[in-house]
């Protein structure tokens, strides 16, 4: 619902937010409110939210007849860094070496139902009858710029977008050096930034940092959303925990490089920011042309992390994931790659195949090594044409004996790398990121194809099409090992255009392959990677509905990755792999039972050497792929809750819930086992239908006494209880299945 108010206060609402913009007295967008829902807006409150009768002190006044106006304390929805605010602003233009002191007005507004999805360009999507719009027109009739604000909420959701584009309407060009998608303004309320934050083999864990006078920011400029940092933070109150406390969350549907910053000023105004990192970007527009930002995202919530987390996750997968894929049951994989590495032929493959199918799995994934001369990671990259040492018979005929086994088949492609010994690179060097320097980095001994190039997409696309047709492809494994140096593109050197245009002309290039590959195969299931985790966002999310989130394949270390991914991806979005023990990245030895615990939550992989298996760890993997499939829609789709406090080290506990069938799965992961431990201990589960009765792995529980005590935590072992012991040793994990008893209330 959008409630318009004399054209001057503008008030996008639904039953969980409100979401209010007003116009300042210079013209300009002014921001006011964003929060729980205030329903339909009396005229009274009208008044009280449009009264202004006070200005700070040490400012500079706007105009010089009016005393209170200043746009250093005022809320705005596009600051601009200069003009009596001297905090950092959201867009810059220049002309030439001159700063435009940009002066935005309102001049229209109209509002329109529902939001189309393209593939072109990732942004939020939903029908007519999900969610409202409002475009505000807005020009700098002095600099002859015109900029188009655009405002979605969607019904039943907690989220609301945000788009922007910038046009020249002048006959002189003009640069963009900032353009920042989103900004939210807000008195602090005790605020710490959350952040997702961590390097290859650790991705996107939880950082906090409090608040006080000043900036706290994180970004990439890797040339990809990174692994070090992810455009999700939010503003949490410190005070809040799982299940309370006001948090905004913010987001970017953009895979590239990206700066998300909170400030602070002397008067504890917070101005949240996020957009494509300035550092390294510039856009010219000459007369007539648009750039287009990418979408930005805030979620409010007043039910803690894990109200941030459900919130978050319904949004991505009703408005964010490929409609082909919501909800839609994703296949248990069985990945070669720590099974044989770059050491196969077709008959090690097939027999890996039957073995895999045996027990259960449904979909084949061959990983790196099947293409030219790929017997290491320094070879044959851009050359997508099997190996015929081994496969004899071409890849169409191993694609084959794979599909009449029954089982799908997916393949590892790494689109956007070139290897110095390829045939792509002897024919095209003129297609390498490469400056014309002489010296040139050297990444994982690859090179990075020039994607803001159209030719190079073209290219890339066509020898892809080839092997997803001869193969009849079900799944790609799509890679992308190797960030970005001495970014130059001799593309856009020949078209004299900026490179500092480069970084963003090759996400759109990314995005352009990607687009030509799902309109030709419109239900092919493709798997984001970039070394693990090193582009998790919901610009790939937009094409890709999961995404491998890290190398990092460890149980341990996954207990602390997906943690952080849920306060901001849905379940549904990364895949999970049952790896070797002791683990290949850290040399860790756990249980096969601990493993596939954490591995069971989202879509359900397999990734060591079945061969090496005993008959004992056959039967558990068979038995577990039993269950899963049983609760897969619960463990993909459910909702999800963190029933520990997030800094609680040692222990984790995961549940996923369904609350139209009354159902639950609870995992308690400890990593380390205690001396001694307490007796009893209690994990309440406040998301329970206290009028409901409960099955508990055979037990009858009322709802409330789950709630209000809790669920009872396993026996740890603790030298004398022999007997009655339900995990010992470290790496512990237990399994609860809550079930309603029908006809019980």
């Amino acid at each position: 619902m959008i409630e318009i108010r004399n054209e001057q206060l503008f008030h996008l609402y639904n039953e969980k937010i409100s979401y209010i913009i007003n116009v300042l007295p210079n013209q300009q967008l002014g921001h006011v409110y964003f929060g729980p829902s205030l329903g339909t807006l009396a005229p009274f409150d009208q008044a009280y939210l449009e009264k202004k009768e006070n200005k700070s002190a040490g400012t500079v006044k706007f105009f010089e007849a009016d005393n209170l106006f200043t746009l250093a304390d005022r809320f705005q929805e596009l600051p601009t860094y200069g003009t009596s605010d001297f905090r950092e602003g959201a867009v810059s233009v220049f002309e030439e070496e001159t700063p435009l002191y940009v002066d935005f007005k309102l001049v229209a507004f109209h509002c329109f139902e529902g939001k189309e999805r393209k593939l072109a360009q990732p942004a939020s999507f939903a029908s007519a009858d999900e969610s409202q719009s409002i475009v505000f027109e807005l020009v700098d009739q002095e600099r002859q710029l015109e900029m188009a604000l655009t405002y979605t909420i969607f019904k039943g959701s907690g989220t609301i977008t945000r788009q922007q584009t910038l046009t020249n309407t002048g006959s002189k060009p003009r640069t963009i050096q900032r353009f920042l998608s989103g900004v939210l303004e807000l008195k602090n309320r005790d605020f710490e930034l959350l952040h997702l934050s961590g390097a290859w083999l650790k991705e996107r864990h939880i950082k906090t940092v409090p608040l006080t006078q000043g900036t706290i920011s994180v970004g990439s400029l890797k040339g990809a959303s990174g692994h070090q940092h992810n455009p999700f933070v939010a503003l949490k109150e410190q005070q809040a925990t799982n299940d309370t406390g006001h948090v905004y969350g913010a987001n970017l549907i953009y895979s590239g490089n990206f700066l998300a910053q909170a400030e602070m000023d002397e008067w504890d105004n917070v101005r949240l920011m996020l957009g494509i990192h300035p550092e390294h970007f510039s856009w010219q527009l000459s007369q007539g042309e648009t750039f287009e930002a990418p979408e930005c995202l805030f979620t409010f919530t007043a039910a803690g992390l894990n109200g941030l987390s459900q919130e978050s996750a319904q949004f991505i997968e009703k408005h964010v994931i490929a409609p082909y894929w919501q909800k839609r049951q994703r296949p248990i994989v069985f990945n070669n790659w720590e099974a044989t590495y770059f050491d196969f032929n077709e008959e090690k493959l097939l027999t890996l195949a039957q073995e895999s199918k045996a027990l259960g799995m449904e979909c084949f994934v061959l990983d790196d090594g099947w293409f030219g001369k790929r017997n290491d990671d320094r070879s044959s990259l851009g050359d997508w044409v099997a190996d015929p040492a081994k496969f004899p018979k071409g890849i169409g005929s191993f694609a084959e004996k794979i599909h009449a086994m029954q089982l799908q088949l997916g393949i590892w492609f790494e689109p956007e790398m070139v290897s110095p010994d390829s045939q792509l690179y002897q024919e095209h060097p003129e297609w390498v990121v490469k400056h014309p320097y002489e010296r040139i980095s050297v990444g994982r001994g690859q090179f990075v194809l020039d994607f803001a190039n159209p030719a190079v997409v073209e290219a890339i696309f066509e020898a892809m099409q080839k092997v997803i047709l001869e193969t009849k492809l079900d799944y790609i494994k799509w890679d992308m090992n190797r960030n970005i140096t001495e970014a130059y593109s001799p593309y856009l050197a020949e078209q004299g255009i900026s490179q500092t245009e480069f970084y963003h002309r090759y996400i759109l290039g990314l995005y352009r392959l990607y687009e030509k590959i799902l309109a030709a195969f419109p239900t092919l299931l493709i798997e984001g990677c970039a070394g693990g985790g090193g582009r998790y966002d919901l610009g790939i999310l937009f094409y890709s509905p999961q995404i491998w989130p890290s190398d990092d394949s460890d149980a341990v270390e996954r207990l602390a990755i997906q943690s952080g991914t849920l306060l901001g991806y849905p379940l549904s979005s990364f895949s999970n792999h049952v790896s070797a023990a002791p683990n290949h990245q850290v040399g860790r030895a756990t249980s096969l039972v601990f493993r596939q615990t954490v591995a069971m939550f989202g879509p359900l992989g397999y990734e060591l050497d079945l061969f090496h298996l005993s008959e004992a760890e056959k039967q558990a993997i068979k038995s577990q792929i039993v269950f899963y499939k049983k609760q897969r829609r619960l463990l993909t789709f459910g909702t999800f809750y963190q029933l520990q406090q997030l800094d609680h080290a040692n222990e984790t506990t995961w549940a996923v819930y369904d609350p139209q069938n009354e159902e639950a799965l609870i995992a308690f992961f400890r990593v380390l086992a205690q001396a001694n431990p307490t007796a009893e201990d209690f994990l309440p589960a406040a998301f329970l239908n206290a009028r409901q009765v409960y099955q508990v792995n055979g037990e009858t529980v009322s709802g409330q006494l789950l709630r209000q005590l809790g669920l009872r935590k396993p026996y740890q072992f603790n030298a004398v209880n022999h007997g009655t012991a339900q995990v010992t040793g470290d790496f512990q994990s237990f399994v609860y299945q809550l079930q309603a008893k029908k006809g019980v209330e």
